[in-house]
């Protein structure tokens, strides 16, 4: 007889159409009558969905209720963790998942008791092929979910071995009608044969039938959903009802009962991304573009910047507590749920979503203050000499920009060759400013000064820094001067040209002409912040460029500009008298120094509902995308899609998949790459690449779109709510978009290709000590000398690896303020042997530190090393 193993939980969005302070409103009532039933019923036990950030901000309101939280959880009863929030599984990068899950357990040991260990991804709107790895890494070795998955094409039962991309395999549960399968509400309870007859039961049958299981998980609970009270009497009565006998159990309880028969368990590898029982709107990936793009530069500014810088520091005396670090990730990871990063949010909470976007910024730009300026002042710097970073674990060599305030530009950086002026800025002298001296009060005149932004090429040591000195000069540094506009326009890097002609963009390979090889496609977009949807049978137009401009300098920059008149909305498209707008664009184009065609695209929207897209033509002979997911590549294809496709999916299985860094077109003897920055989402079609840049909307949740058919999501035409309008999703004014691509002669190499993608990300962190003007960092003037100083090197080098090593993250140790966590990823089929250094110096640990027996990283994996600083 089959057996229902009921979980009693709530799932809990931190904020959608309300916001995070609606949220706690909620909490406060139901989870103290979560406690209250727990102890009222010792039987009793409830899921707190998984996420501990909710208990703790439970917590700050009732501090007394930890003790009584720590007791339940303890006996078993009370389930919390182990992410801090529900993340997102398809957008954010790896290392912000593993973060979530450490922090999360971190929390919650420290503060209540043991985690519930167990991958709890309820609702988020499919899964990256590499969540077995990433889970592994924190020791989880399962993992609980509902939606993507389609059990006749893929693992063909509800339960299943998940492989990742490499060794690494977790045990995998799926409800396939959502984590509300057996809700049991107090109008179900009144009607408890109706709910048995036309619900429990049907969705037993349906798991129990998917690979013969005589035991089945019906989770019990909704979206703030309070716990179900007597629950002993209510399974009682549905045992007297049901075909089918149900026990009350705990998710860790039933994964256990899965993971001893495990070996006997069908097998799966991939991504979880099929719209077959519940929707995972597969073009959310465009929705709210700048949040995501935001969400990216900030990750990128902890991994790459603050963090390494942090170590540095620590190294030499200046120690910053990984209480502000955890601050910074916390306030991240609040901004990484599903609704909240996929953008299908109010106004209200896009406004509290960029405020912690800002709190983020400001948190990590203090701590980079802190560090550089107080290792300035330990080394005593002078306004003549400049401290140069290198935050990456390999020896530098090459170009780096860096910043410099100088009354002059007469000057020379000694150590830099090939220095140029990127940008500047004049100010002004100013007279009879107030200064602070030792005997009180003072005036004086300010001079002027410039803001100089110079690139040049410098040596730098690995994971350090160097001092360079900044003298005058009897010439003035080389500057890049813009060049007239016209209608035609050339760069070359002596390899390639870009070519600008009769409005079309060419790459010239090797004397090969590839004509139209860029361009930007736009459509209407009858879509809501869910999906991209296609308006009538309005399809995608090339938008011209009028007018060309070289900046000449040590590396010529190419400017495009261009505008289009578009209707201004969807009615405009067959309105009698239809309204336009302008959408003007401006593309940066130059050859970098890495050998990437490097891009900053500005587009000026003005436009409403739509859908921009960046295409490339490279003529590479393939039909596949070899893509860079989180910590590893995938193959993807298109699928065919039958006509008919609403027999099996609730909506359609379009071909528009997501990615996290770079792109790959491969042929025999050539290959393709697209870098993006923040960027997620892509299509291949007809032999051309083609990248969302945004995809605008007015609506939260609109019914009966083209590819979605049938109710909103959002609830917006649920009984009782309202459409909701969400006029900052139509993205319009200034909209910054940073990408990077290359057409390479050669076989592509994923090891080759990792290198490059982390030389791009590499940030430029340079610092001078001077008073000209001491808000161009914001805290400098608040950072004062001390009295007692370290007597620290004008250079130091705390690791060296070799450049096959690629590095996930480096950052100061959680649990010993002595050492620091070295975590390295291996995004290649073979196996990477740890340096011996390495293995002598640290010791191999998982993402908690705990320690581990692995001395090599293995295909598509990653491994933690702790260091001593």
């Amino acid at each position: 007889m089959t057996t229902a193993y009921l979980v009693n939980h709530t799932h809990w969005d931190r904020e959608w159409y309300f916001s995070i302070m609606d949220e706690q409103v909620l909490g406060e009532q139901l989870f103290t009558e979560v406690l209250d039933e727990l102890e009222a019923h010792p039987t009793a036990n409830f899921c707190l969905d998984g996420q501990v950030s909710i208990v703790d901000e439970y917590v700050a309101i009732h501090p007394e209720a930890k003790a009584r939280i720590q007791r339940l959880v303890n006996e078993g009863r009370l389930f919390i963790g182990p992410w801090y929030t529900q993340t997102d599984a398809l957008v954010p990068t790896a290392e912000s998942i593993i973060r979530n899950l450490i922090i999360g357990i971190k929390d919650t040991e420290g503060n209540y008791g043991k985690p519930m260990m167990i991958g709890y991804l309820p609702d988020s709107f499919g899964f990256n092929a590499q969540m077995p790895t990433l889970l592994k890494q924190v020791g989880i070795d399962n993992m609980v979910f509902w939606r993507g998955i389609n059990f006749k094409r893929q693992a063909g039962s509800t339960y299943f071995r998940w492989h990742g991309l490499g060794n690494k395999e977790i045990v995998a549960l799926n409800f396939p009608f959502g984590y509300f399968t057996g809700q049991i509400t107090p109008e179900a309870k009144q009607k408890l044969n109706e709910f048995v007859e036309q619900k429990y039961d049907p969705a037993i049958k349906f798991e129990s039938e998917h690979d013969q299981n005589e035991d089945v998980l019906i989770p019990s609970g909704i979206d703030q959903m309070n716990i179900v009270k007597n629950i002993n009497q209510t399974v009682e009565q549905i045992n007297s009802i049901s075909e089918y006998h149900t026990e009350i159990s705990t998710y860790p309880e039933f994964v256990e009962l899965i993971r001893h028969r495990s070996e006997s368990l069908p097998e799966y590898q991939g991504e979880l991304r099929l719209p077959t029982y519940a929707r995972v709107h597969r073009s959310i990936g465009s929705v709210r573009s700048k949040l995501k793009r935001e969400n990216f530069r900030l990750e990128q500014k902890l991994l790459k910047r603050v963090e390494p810088l942090c170590v540095i520091g620590h190294k030499v005396g200046v120690n910053i507590g990984n209480g502000l670090l955890t601050k910074a990730w916390k306030k991240l990871l609040k901004c990484q749920p599903h609704d909240s990063l996929g953008g299908s949010v109010s106004e209200n909470v896009a406004k509290d979503i960029w405020q912690r976007y800002k709190e983020v910024d400001e948190l990590v730009d203090g701590i980079e203050n802190m560090v550089k300026k107080k290792i300035a002042q330990y080394l005593k710097l002078t306004s003549s000499q400049l401290l140069v970073f290198n935050t990456d674990p390999h020896e530098f060599d090459g170009y780096k920009e860096v910043d410099i305030v100088a009354s002059t530009k007469k000057i020379k950086i000694k150590g830099m060759e090939d220095a140029e002026i990127v940008s500047s800025k004049y100010h002004p002298a100013r007279e009879h400013i107030l200064m602070q001296t030792p005997h009180g009060e003072d005036y004086t005149d300010e001079p002027s000064y410039y803001e100089l932004r110079v690139r040049g090429k410098v040596q730098l040591p690995a994971l350090g820094y160097k001092v360079f000195k900044v003298i005058d000069s009897n010439e003035k540094l080389p500057e890049i001067t813009a060049g007239k506009f016209g209608s035609y326009g050339i760069i070359s890097n002596g390899k390639q040209a870009i070519e600008f002609s009769d409005g079309e963009i060419t790459l010239i390979n090797d004397g090969t002409k590839i004509k139209n090889f860029v361009s930007l496609l736009d459509q209407p977009n009858d879509g809501d912040t869910y999906d991209f949807s296609p308006y009538k049978d309005f399809k995608e137009q090339e938008l011209p460029f009028q007018s060309v401009g070289i900046s000449k300098g040590k590396h010529d920059v190419m400017t495009l500009r261009g505008s289009a008149s578009l209707p201004l909305d969807l009615v405009d498209y067959t309105d009698e008298n239809p309204r336009y707008g302008k959408l003007s664009y401006s593309l940066d184009i130059w050859f970098n120094e890495l050998g990437q065609v490097a891009v900053k695209l500005l587009v000026d929207n003005q436009i409403n509902s739509h859908r921009l897209r960046v295409c490339f033509s490279p003529q590479i002979n393939t039909d596949e995308v070899r893509a860079e997911i989180q910590a590893g590549y995938v193959t993807t294809k298109n699928e065919p899609i039958d006509s008919d496709w609403q027999k099996e999916f609730v909506e359609k299985p379009v071909n528009l998949y997501n990615f996290d860094k770079s792109l790959n077109l491969i042929d025999a003897d050539k290959h393709f790459t697209f870098w993006g920055y923040g960027q997620k989402e892509y299509q291949y079609e007809d032999g051309s690449l083609k990248v969302t840049l945004m995809a605008t909307t007015g609506e939260l949740g609109k019914p009966n779109l083209k590819w979605r058919p049938g109710r909103a999501s959002g609830d917006t035409t649920s009984q009782g709510h309202i459409m909701m309008a969400t006029p900052s999703a139509q993205e319009k004014g200034q909209n910054k978009f940073v990408f990077a691509f290359k057409l390479d002669d050669g076989k592509f190499s994923e090891e080759e290709n990792n290198q490059l993608t982390n030389k791009w990300l590499q940030p430029n962190i340079s610092y001078q000590l001077q008073g000209l003007n001491v808000f161009i960092n914001r805290l400098d003037n608040k950072i004062w000398a001390t009295e007692r100083t370290p007597k620290i090197p004008e250079q130091i080098e705390l690791l060296n690896l070799p450049k096959e090593i690629v590095v996930s993250a480096l950052y100061p140790s959680v649990t010993d303020s002595n050492s620091y966590i070295l975590r390295l990823e291996n995004l290649t089929n073979q196996v990477v042997i740890l340096p011996d250094f390495i293995r002598d110096k640290g010791q191999v640990v998982n993402a908690l530190e705990e320690p581990s027996d692995e001395q090599q990283i293995s295909p598509y994996d990653l491994i933690s090393i702790k260091l001593s600083i």
